[in-house]
């Protein structure tokens, strides 16, 4: 006779692993989660970094040296190198719980998706595109940007980087279980990155024209606003069909 203990359904498995609450709780339960699994692969974290750190530092090499010609491809350097850092670590946003049906289980649980997903694209900012946005001032110095410049830079960062990781992660979630879904997931993201990357670099260039960056900034807040509802809502659509 079988004495083994019944398997519990994947609804009931998703209940008890998630929080009683609301949106809130559901954010940061998924947010702590994917933190803690982000520390335990530090090396993919110092890889992205390190992709990031070398490919701002060899344009000053194979580049002329002088100071203005530096200083005008500086910002569009940076901005660039932090949407292809971004781009790399996508791939992990939703396709680790995907592989080991962590993500189905999530999906049935009467916690709202779309909070479960905003917490993971905010773990993916936190680990992606805050460490890019902290190092962009410091390696600046190496296109002899002014302080203005750079602190304007920092901002752009600052404020575009997190709508890179919203749009990346409507991407990761309409190529979930796709094959050669990482050529794909560029396919789709690098045309929605163009404008995100026109306004960054544009805030520098606006500063260094004498015309302030208040237009840049804030026309990037705007997308930041309208990526921040509407990116959970896209993402969390597109999660639901890759599970179906």
């Amino acid at each position: 006779m079988n004495t083994a203990a019944p398997v519990p359904a994947p609804a009931s498995l998703a209940d008890s692993a998630l929080p009683a609450g609301g949106i809130f709780a559901a954010l940061r339960w998924s947010l702590v989660r994917d933190l803690k699994v982000a520390m335990r692969s530090r090396s993919e974290l110092g890889v992205q970094l390190l992709f990031y750190i070398i490919v701002v530092s060899l344009f000053p090499l194979a580049s002329n040296p002088e100071r203005t010609l530096l200083a005008a491809i500086g910002p569009g350097v940076l901005w660039v190198a932090a949407l292809l850092a971004s781009l790399l670590s996508l791939p992990r946003l939703f396709a680790g719980d995907y592989g080991d049906g962590t993500l189905e289980q999530i999906a049935l649980s009467p916690h709202p998706l779309e909070a479960l997903v905003s917490g993971k694209i905010l773990a993916h900012w936190l680990t992606a595109g805050l460490p890019v946005t902290l190092l962009a001032p410091l390696l600046g110095i190496q296109y002899a940007m002014d302080g203005e410049s750079l602190a304007v830079l920092a901002a752009a960062l600052l404020i575009g980087t997190p709508i890179l990781s919203l749009l990346g992660g409507i991407g990761a979630a309409l190529t979930l279980g796709l094959r050669g879904g990482g050529s794909l997931l560029a396919l789709l993201i690098l045309p929605l990155y163009v404008p995100v990357l026109i306004f960054g670099a544009g805030a520098v260039e606006a500063v260094r024209a004498g015309l302030g960056a208040t237009a840049n900034l804030s026309l990037l807040g705007a997308g930041l606003l309208v990526a921040m509802v509407g990116a959970p809502f896209a993402a969390a659509a597109a999660v639901r069909i890759a599970l179906d």
